[in-house]
């Protein structure tokens, strides 16, 4: 149970923060309109974060299917898990759209422009190219498991209690470097759960929950985090022998 409620709470906390902070650029009338791209990345790290340090010590702090794909790759994580993990986690997406909602809703309904909408829930392409935005989640999430593998990895002697604060600084640093083209989902649950809410919340002028693009952000982290974690024990966890 510590695996469920752990997840569940970390995965809400992450998303309440993260699209919290989309819905402070984006929509109308918010203390933080127009903010910028640099502002939705931190939120996103500082989401992490503080999603780790709040439960991280009672599931492990995955937040992500992709990463506990990962791990149950790495031998971290045991396979029989990882459905328990992933329920965990698309469970607490929703919940935390529905924070989002709820924080926001004056200023979900002074918006019209119905993208803007989506985007406090899910991802959407800047430029709608179904392979190369897939490639972009492929390698953004490759990233993301390389990064997560290496700092954890005991090599680096991490300060004890600096692992969530440099796992938000590697998001935040994927957002700044990666996150252009797609909006960076990295994340199934995160991109699912909440275009789930999306698609039945009663707000006005909802628009497209856009469902046919919704397998990129599902399965593109899925085969990056997979990827990213066979490349991190072939070229890079080898090197602990020389």
């Amino acid at each position: 149970m510590n695996i469920f409620w752990g997840e569940l709470i970390g995965t809400m906390l992450l998303i309440l923060l993260g699209n919290g902070v989309v819905a402070n650029v984006l929509l109308s009338k918010s203390k933080g309109h127009n903010s910028g791209w640099i502002v939705i990345s931190a939120g996103w790290g500082f989401a992490v974060g503080i999603a780790v340090y709040a439960t991280g010590w009672a599931s492990g702090g995955h937040y992500n299917p992709a990463v506990t794909l990962g791990f149950c790759i790495a031998g971290k994580t045991a396979w029989n898990l990882m459905p328990l993990y992933v329920c965990s986690q698309l469970i607490g997406a929703m919940a935390g759209a529905l924070l989002v909602w709820l924080t926001y809703y004056t200023h979900f309904r002074a918006t019209y422009d119905s993208t803007s909408k989506l985007l406090c829930f899910a991802t959407h392409p800047a430029i709608r190219n179904y392979k190369w935005n897939f490639v972009t989640e492929v390698i953004g999430t490759a990233v993301l498991l390389m990064g997560v593998l290496g700092i954890i990895n005991s090599h680096n002697q991490i300060a004890s209690g600096m692992g969530p604060y440099a796992i938000g600084i590697l998001v935040f640093s994927i957002g700044l470097s990666l996150g252009g083209p797609t909006g960076y989902a990295i994340n199934p649950a995160r991109d699912l759960g909440p275009r789930i809410v999306h698609s039945l919340l009663p707000f006005s002028k909802r628009g497209s929950s856009e469902w046919s693009y919704s397998w990129v952000p599902v399965f593109g982290p899925l085969l990056g985090g997979a990827l990213g974690t066979w490349l991190y024990l072939i070229l890079i966890a080898p090197l602990q022998a020389l």
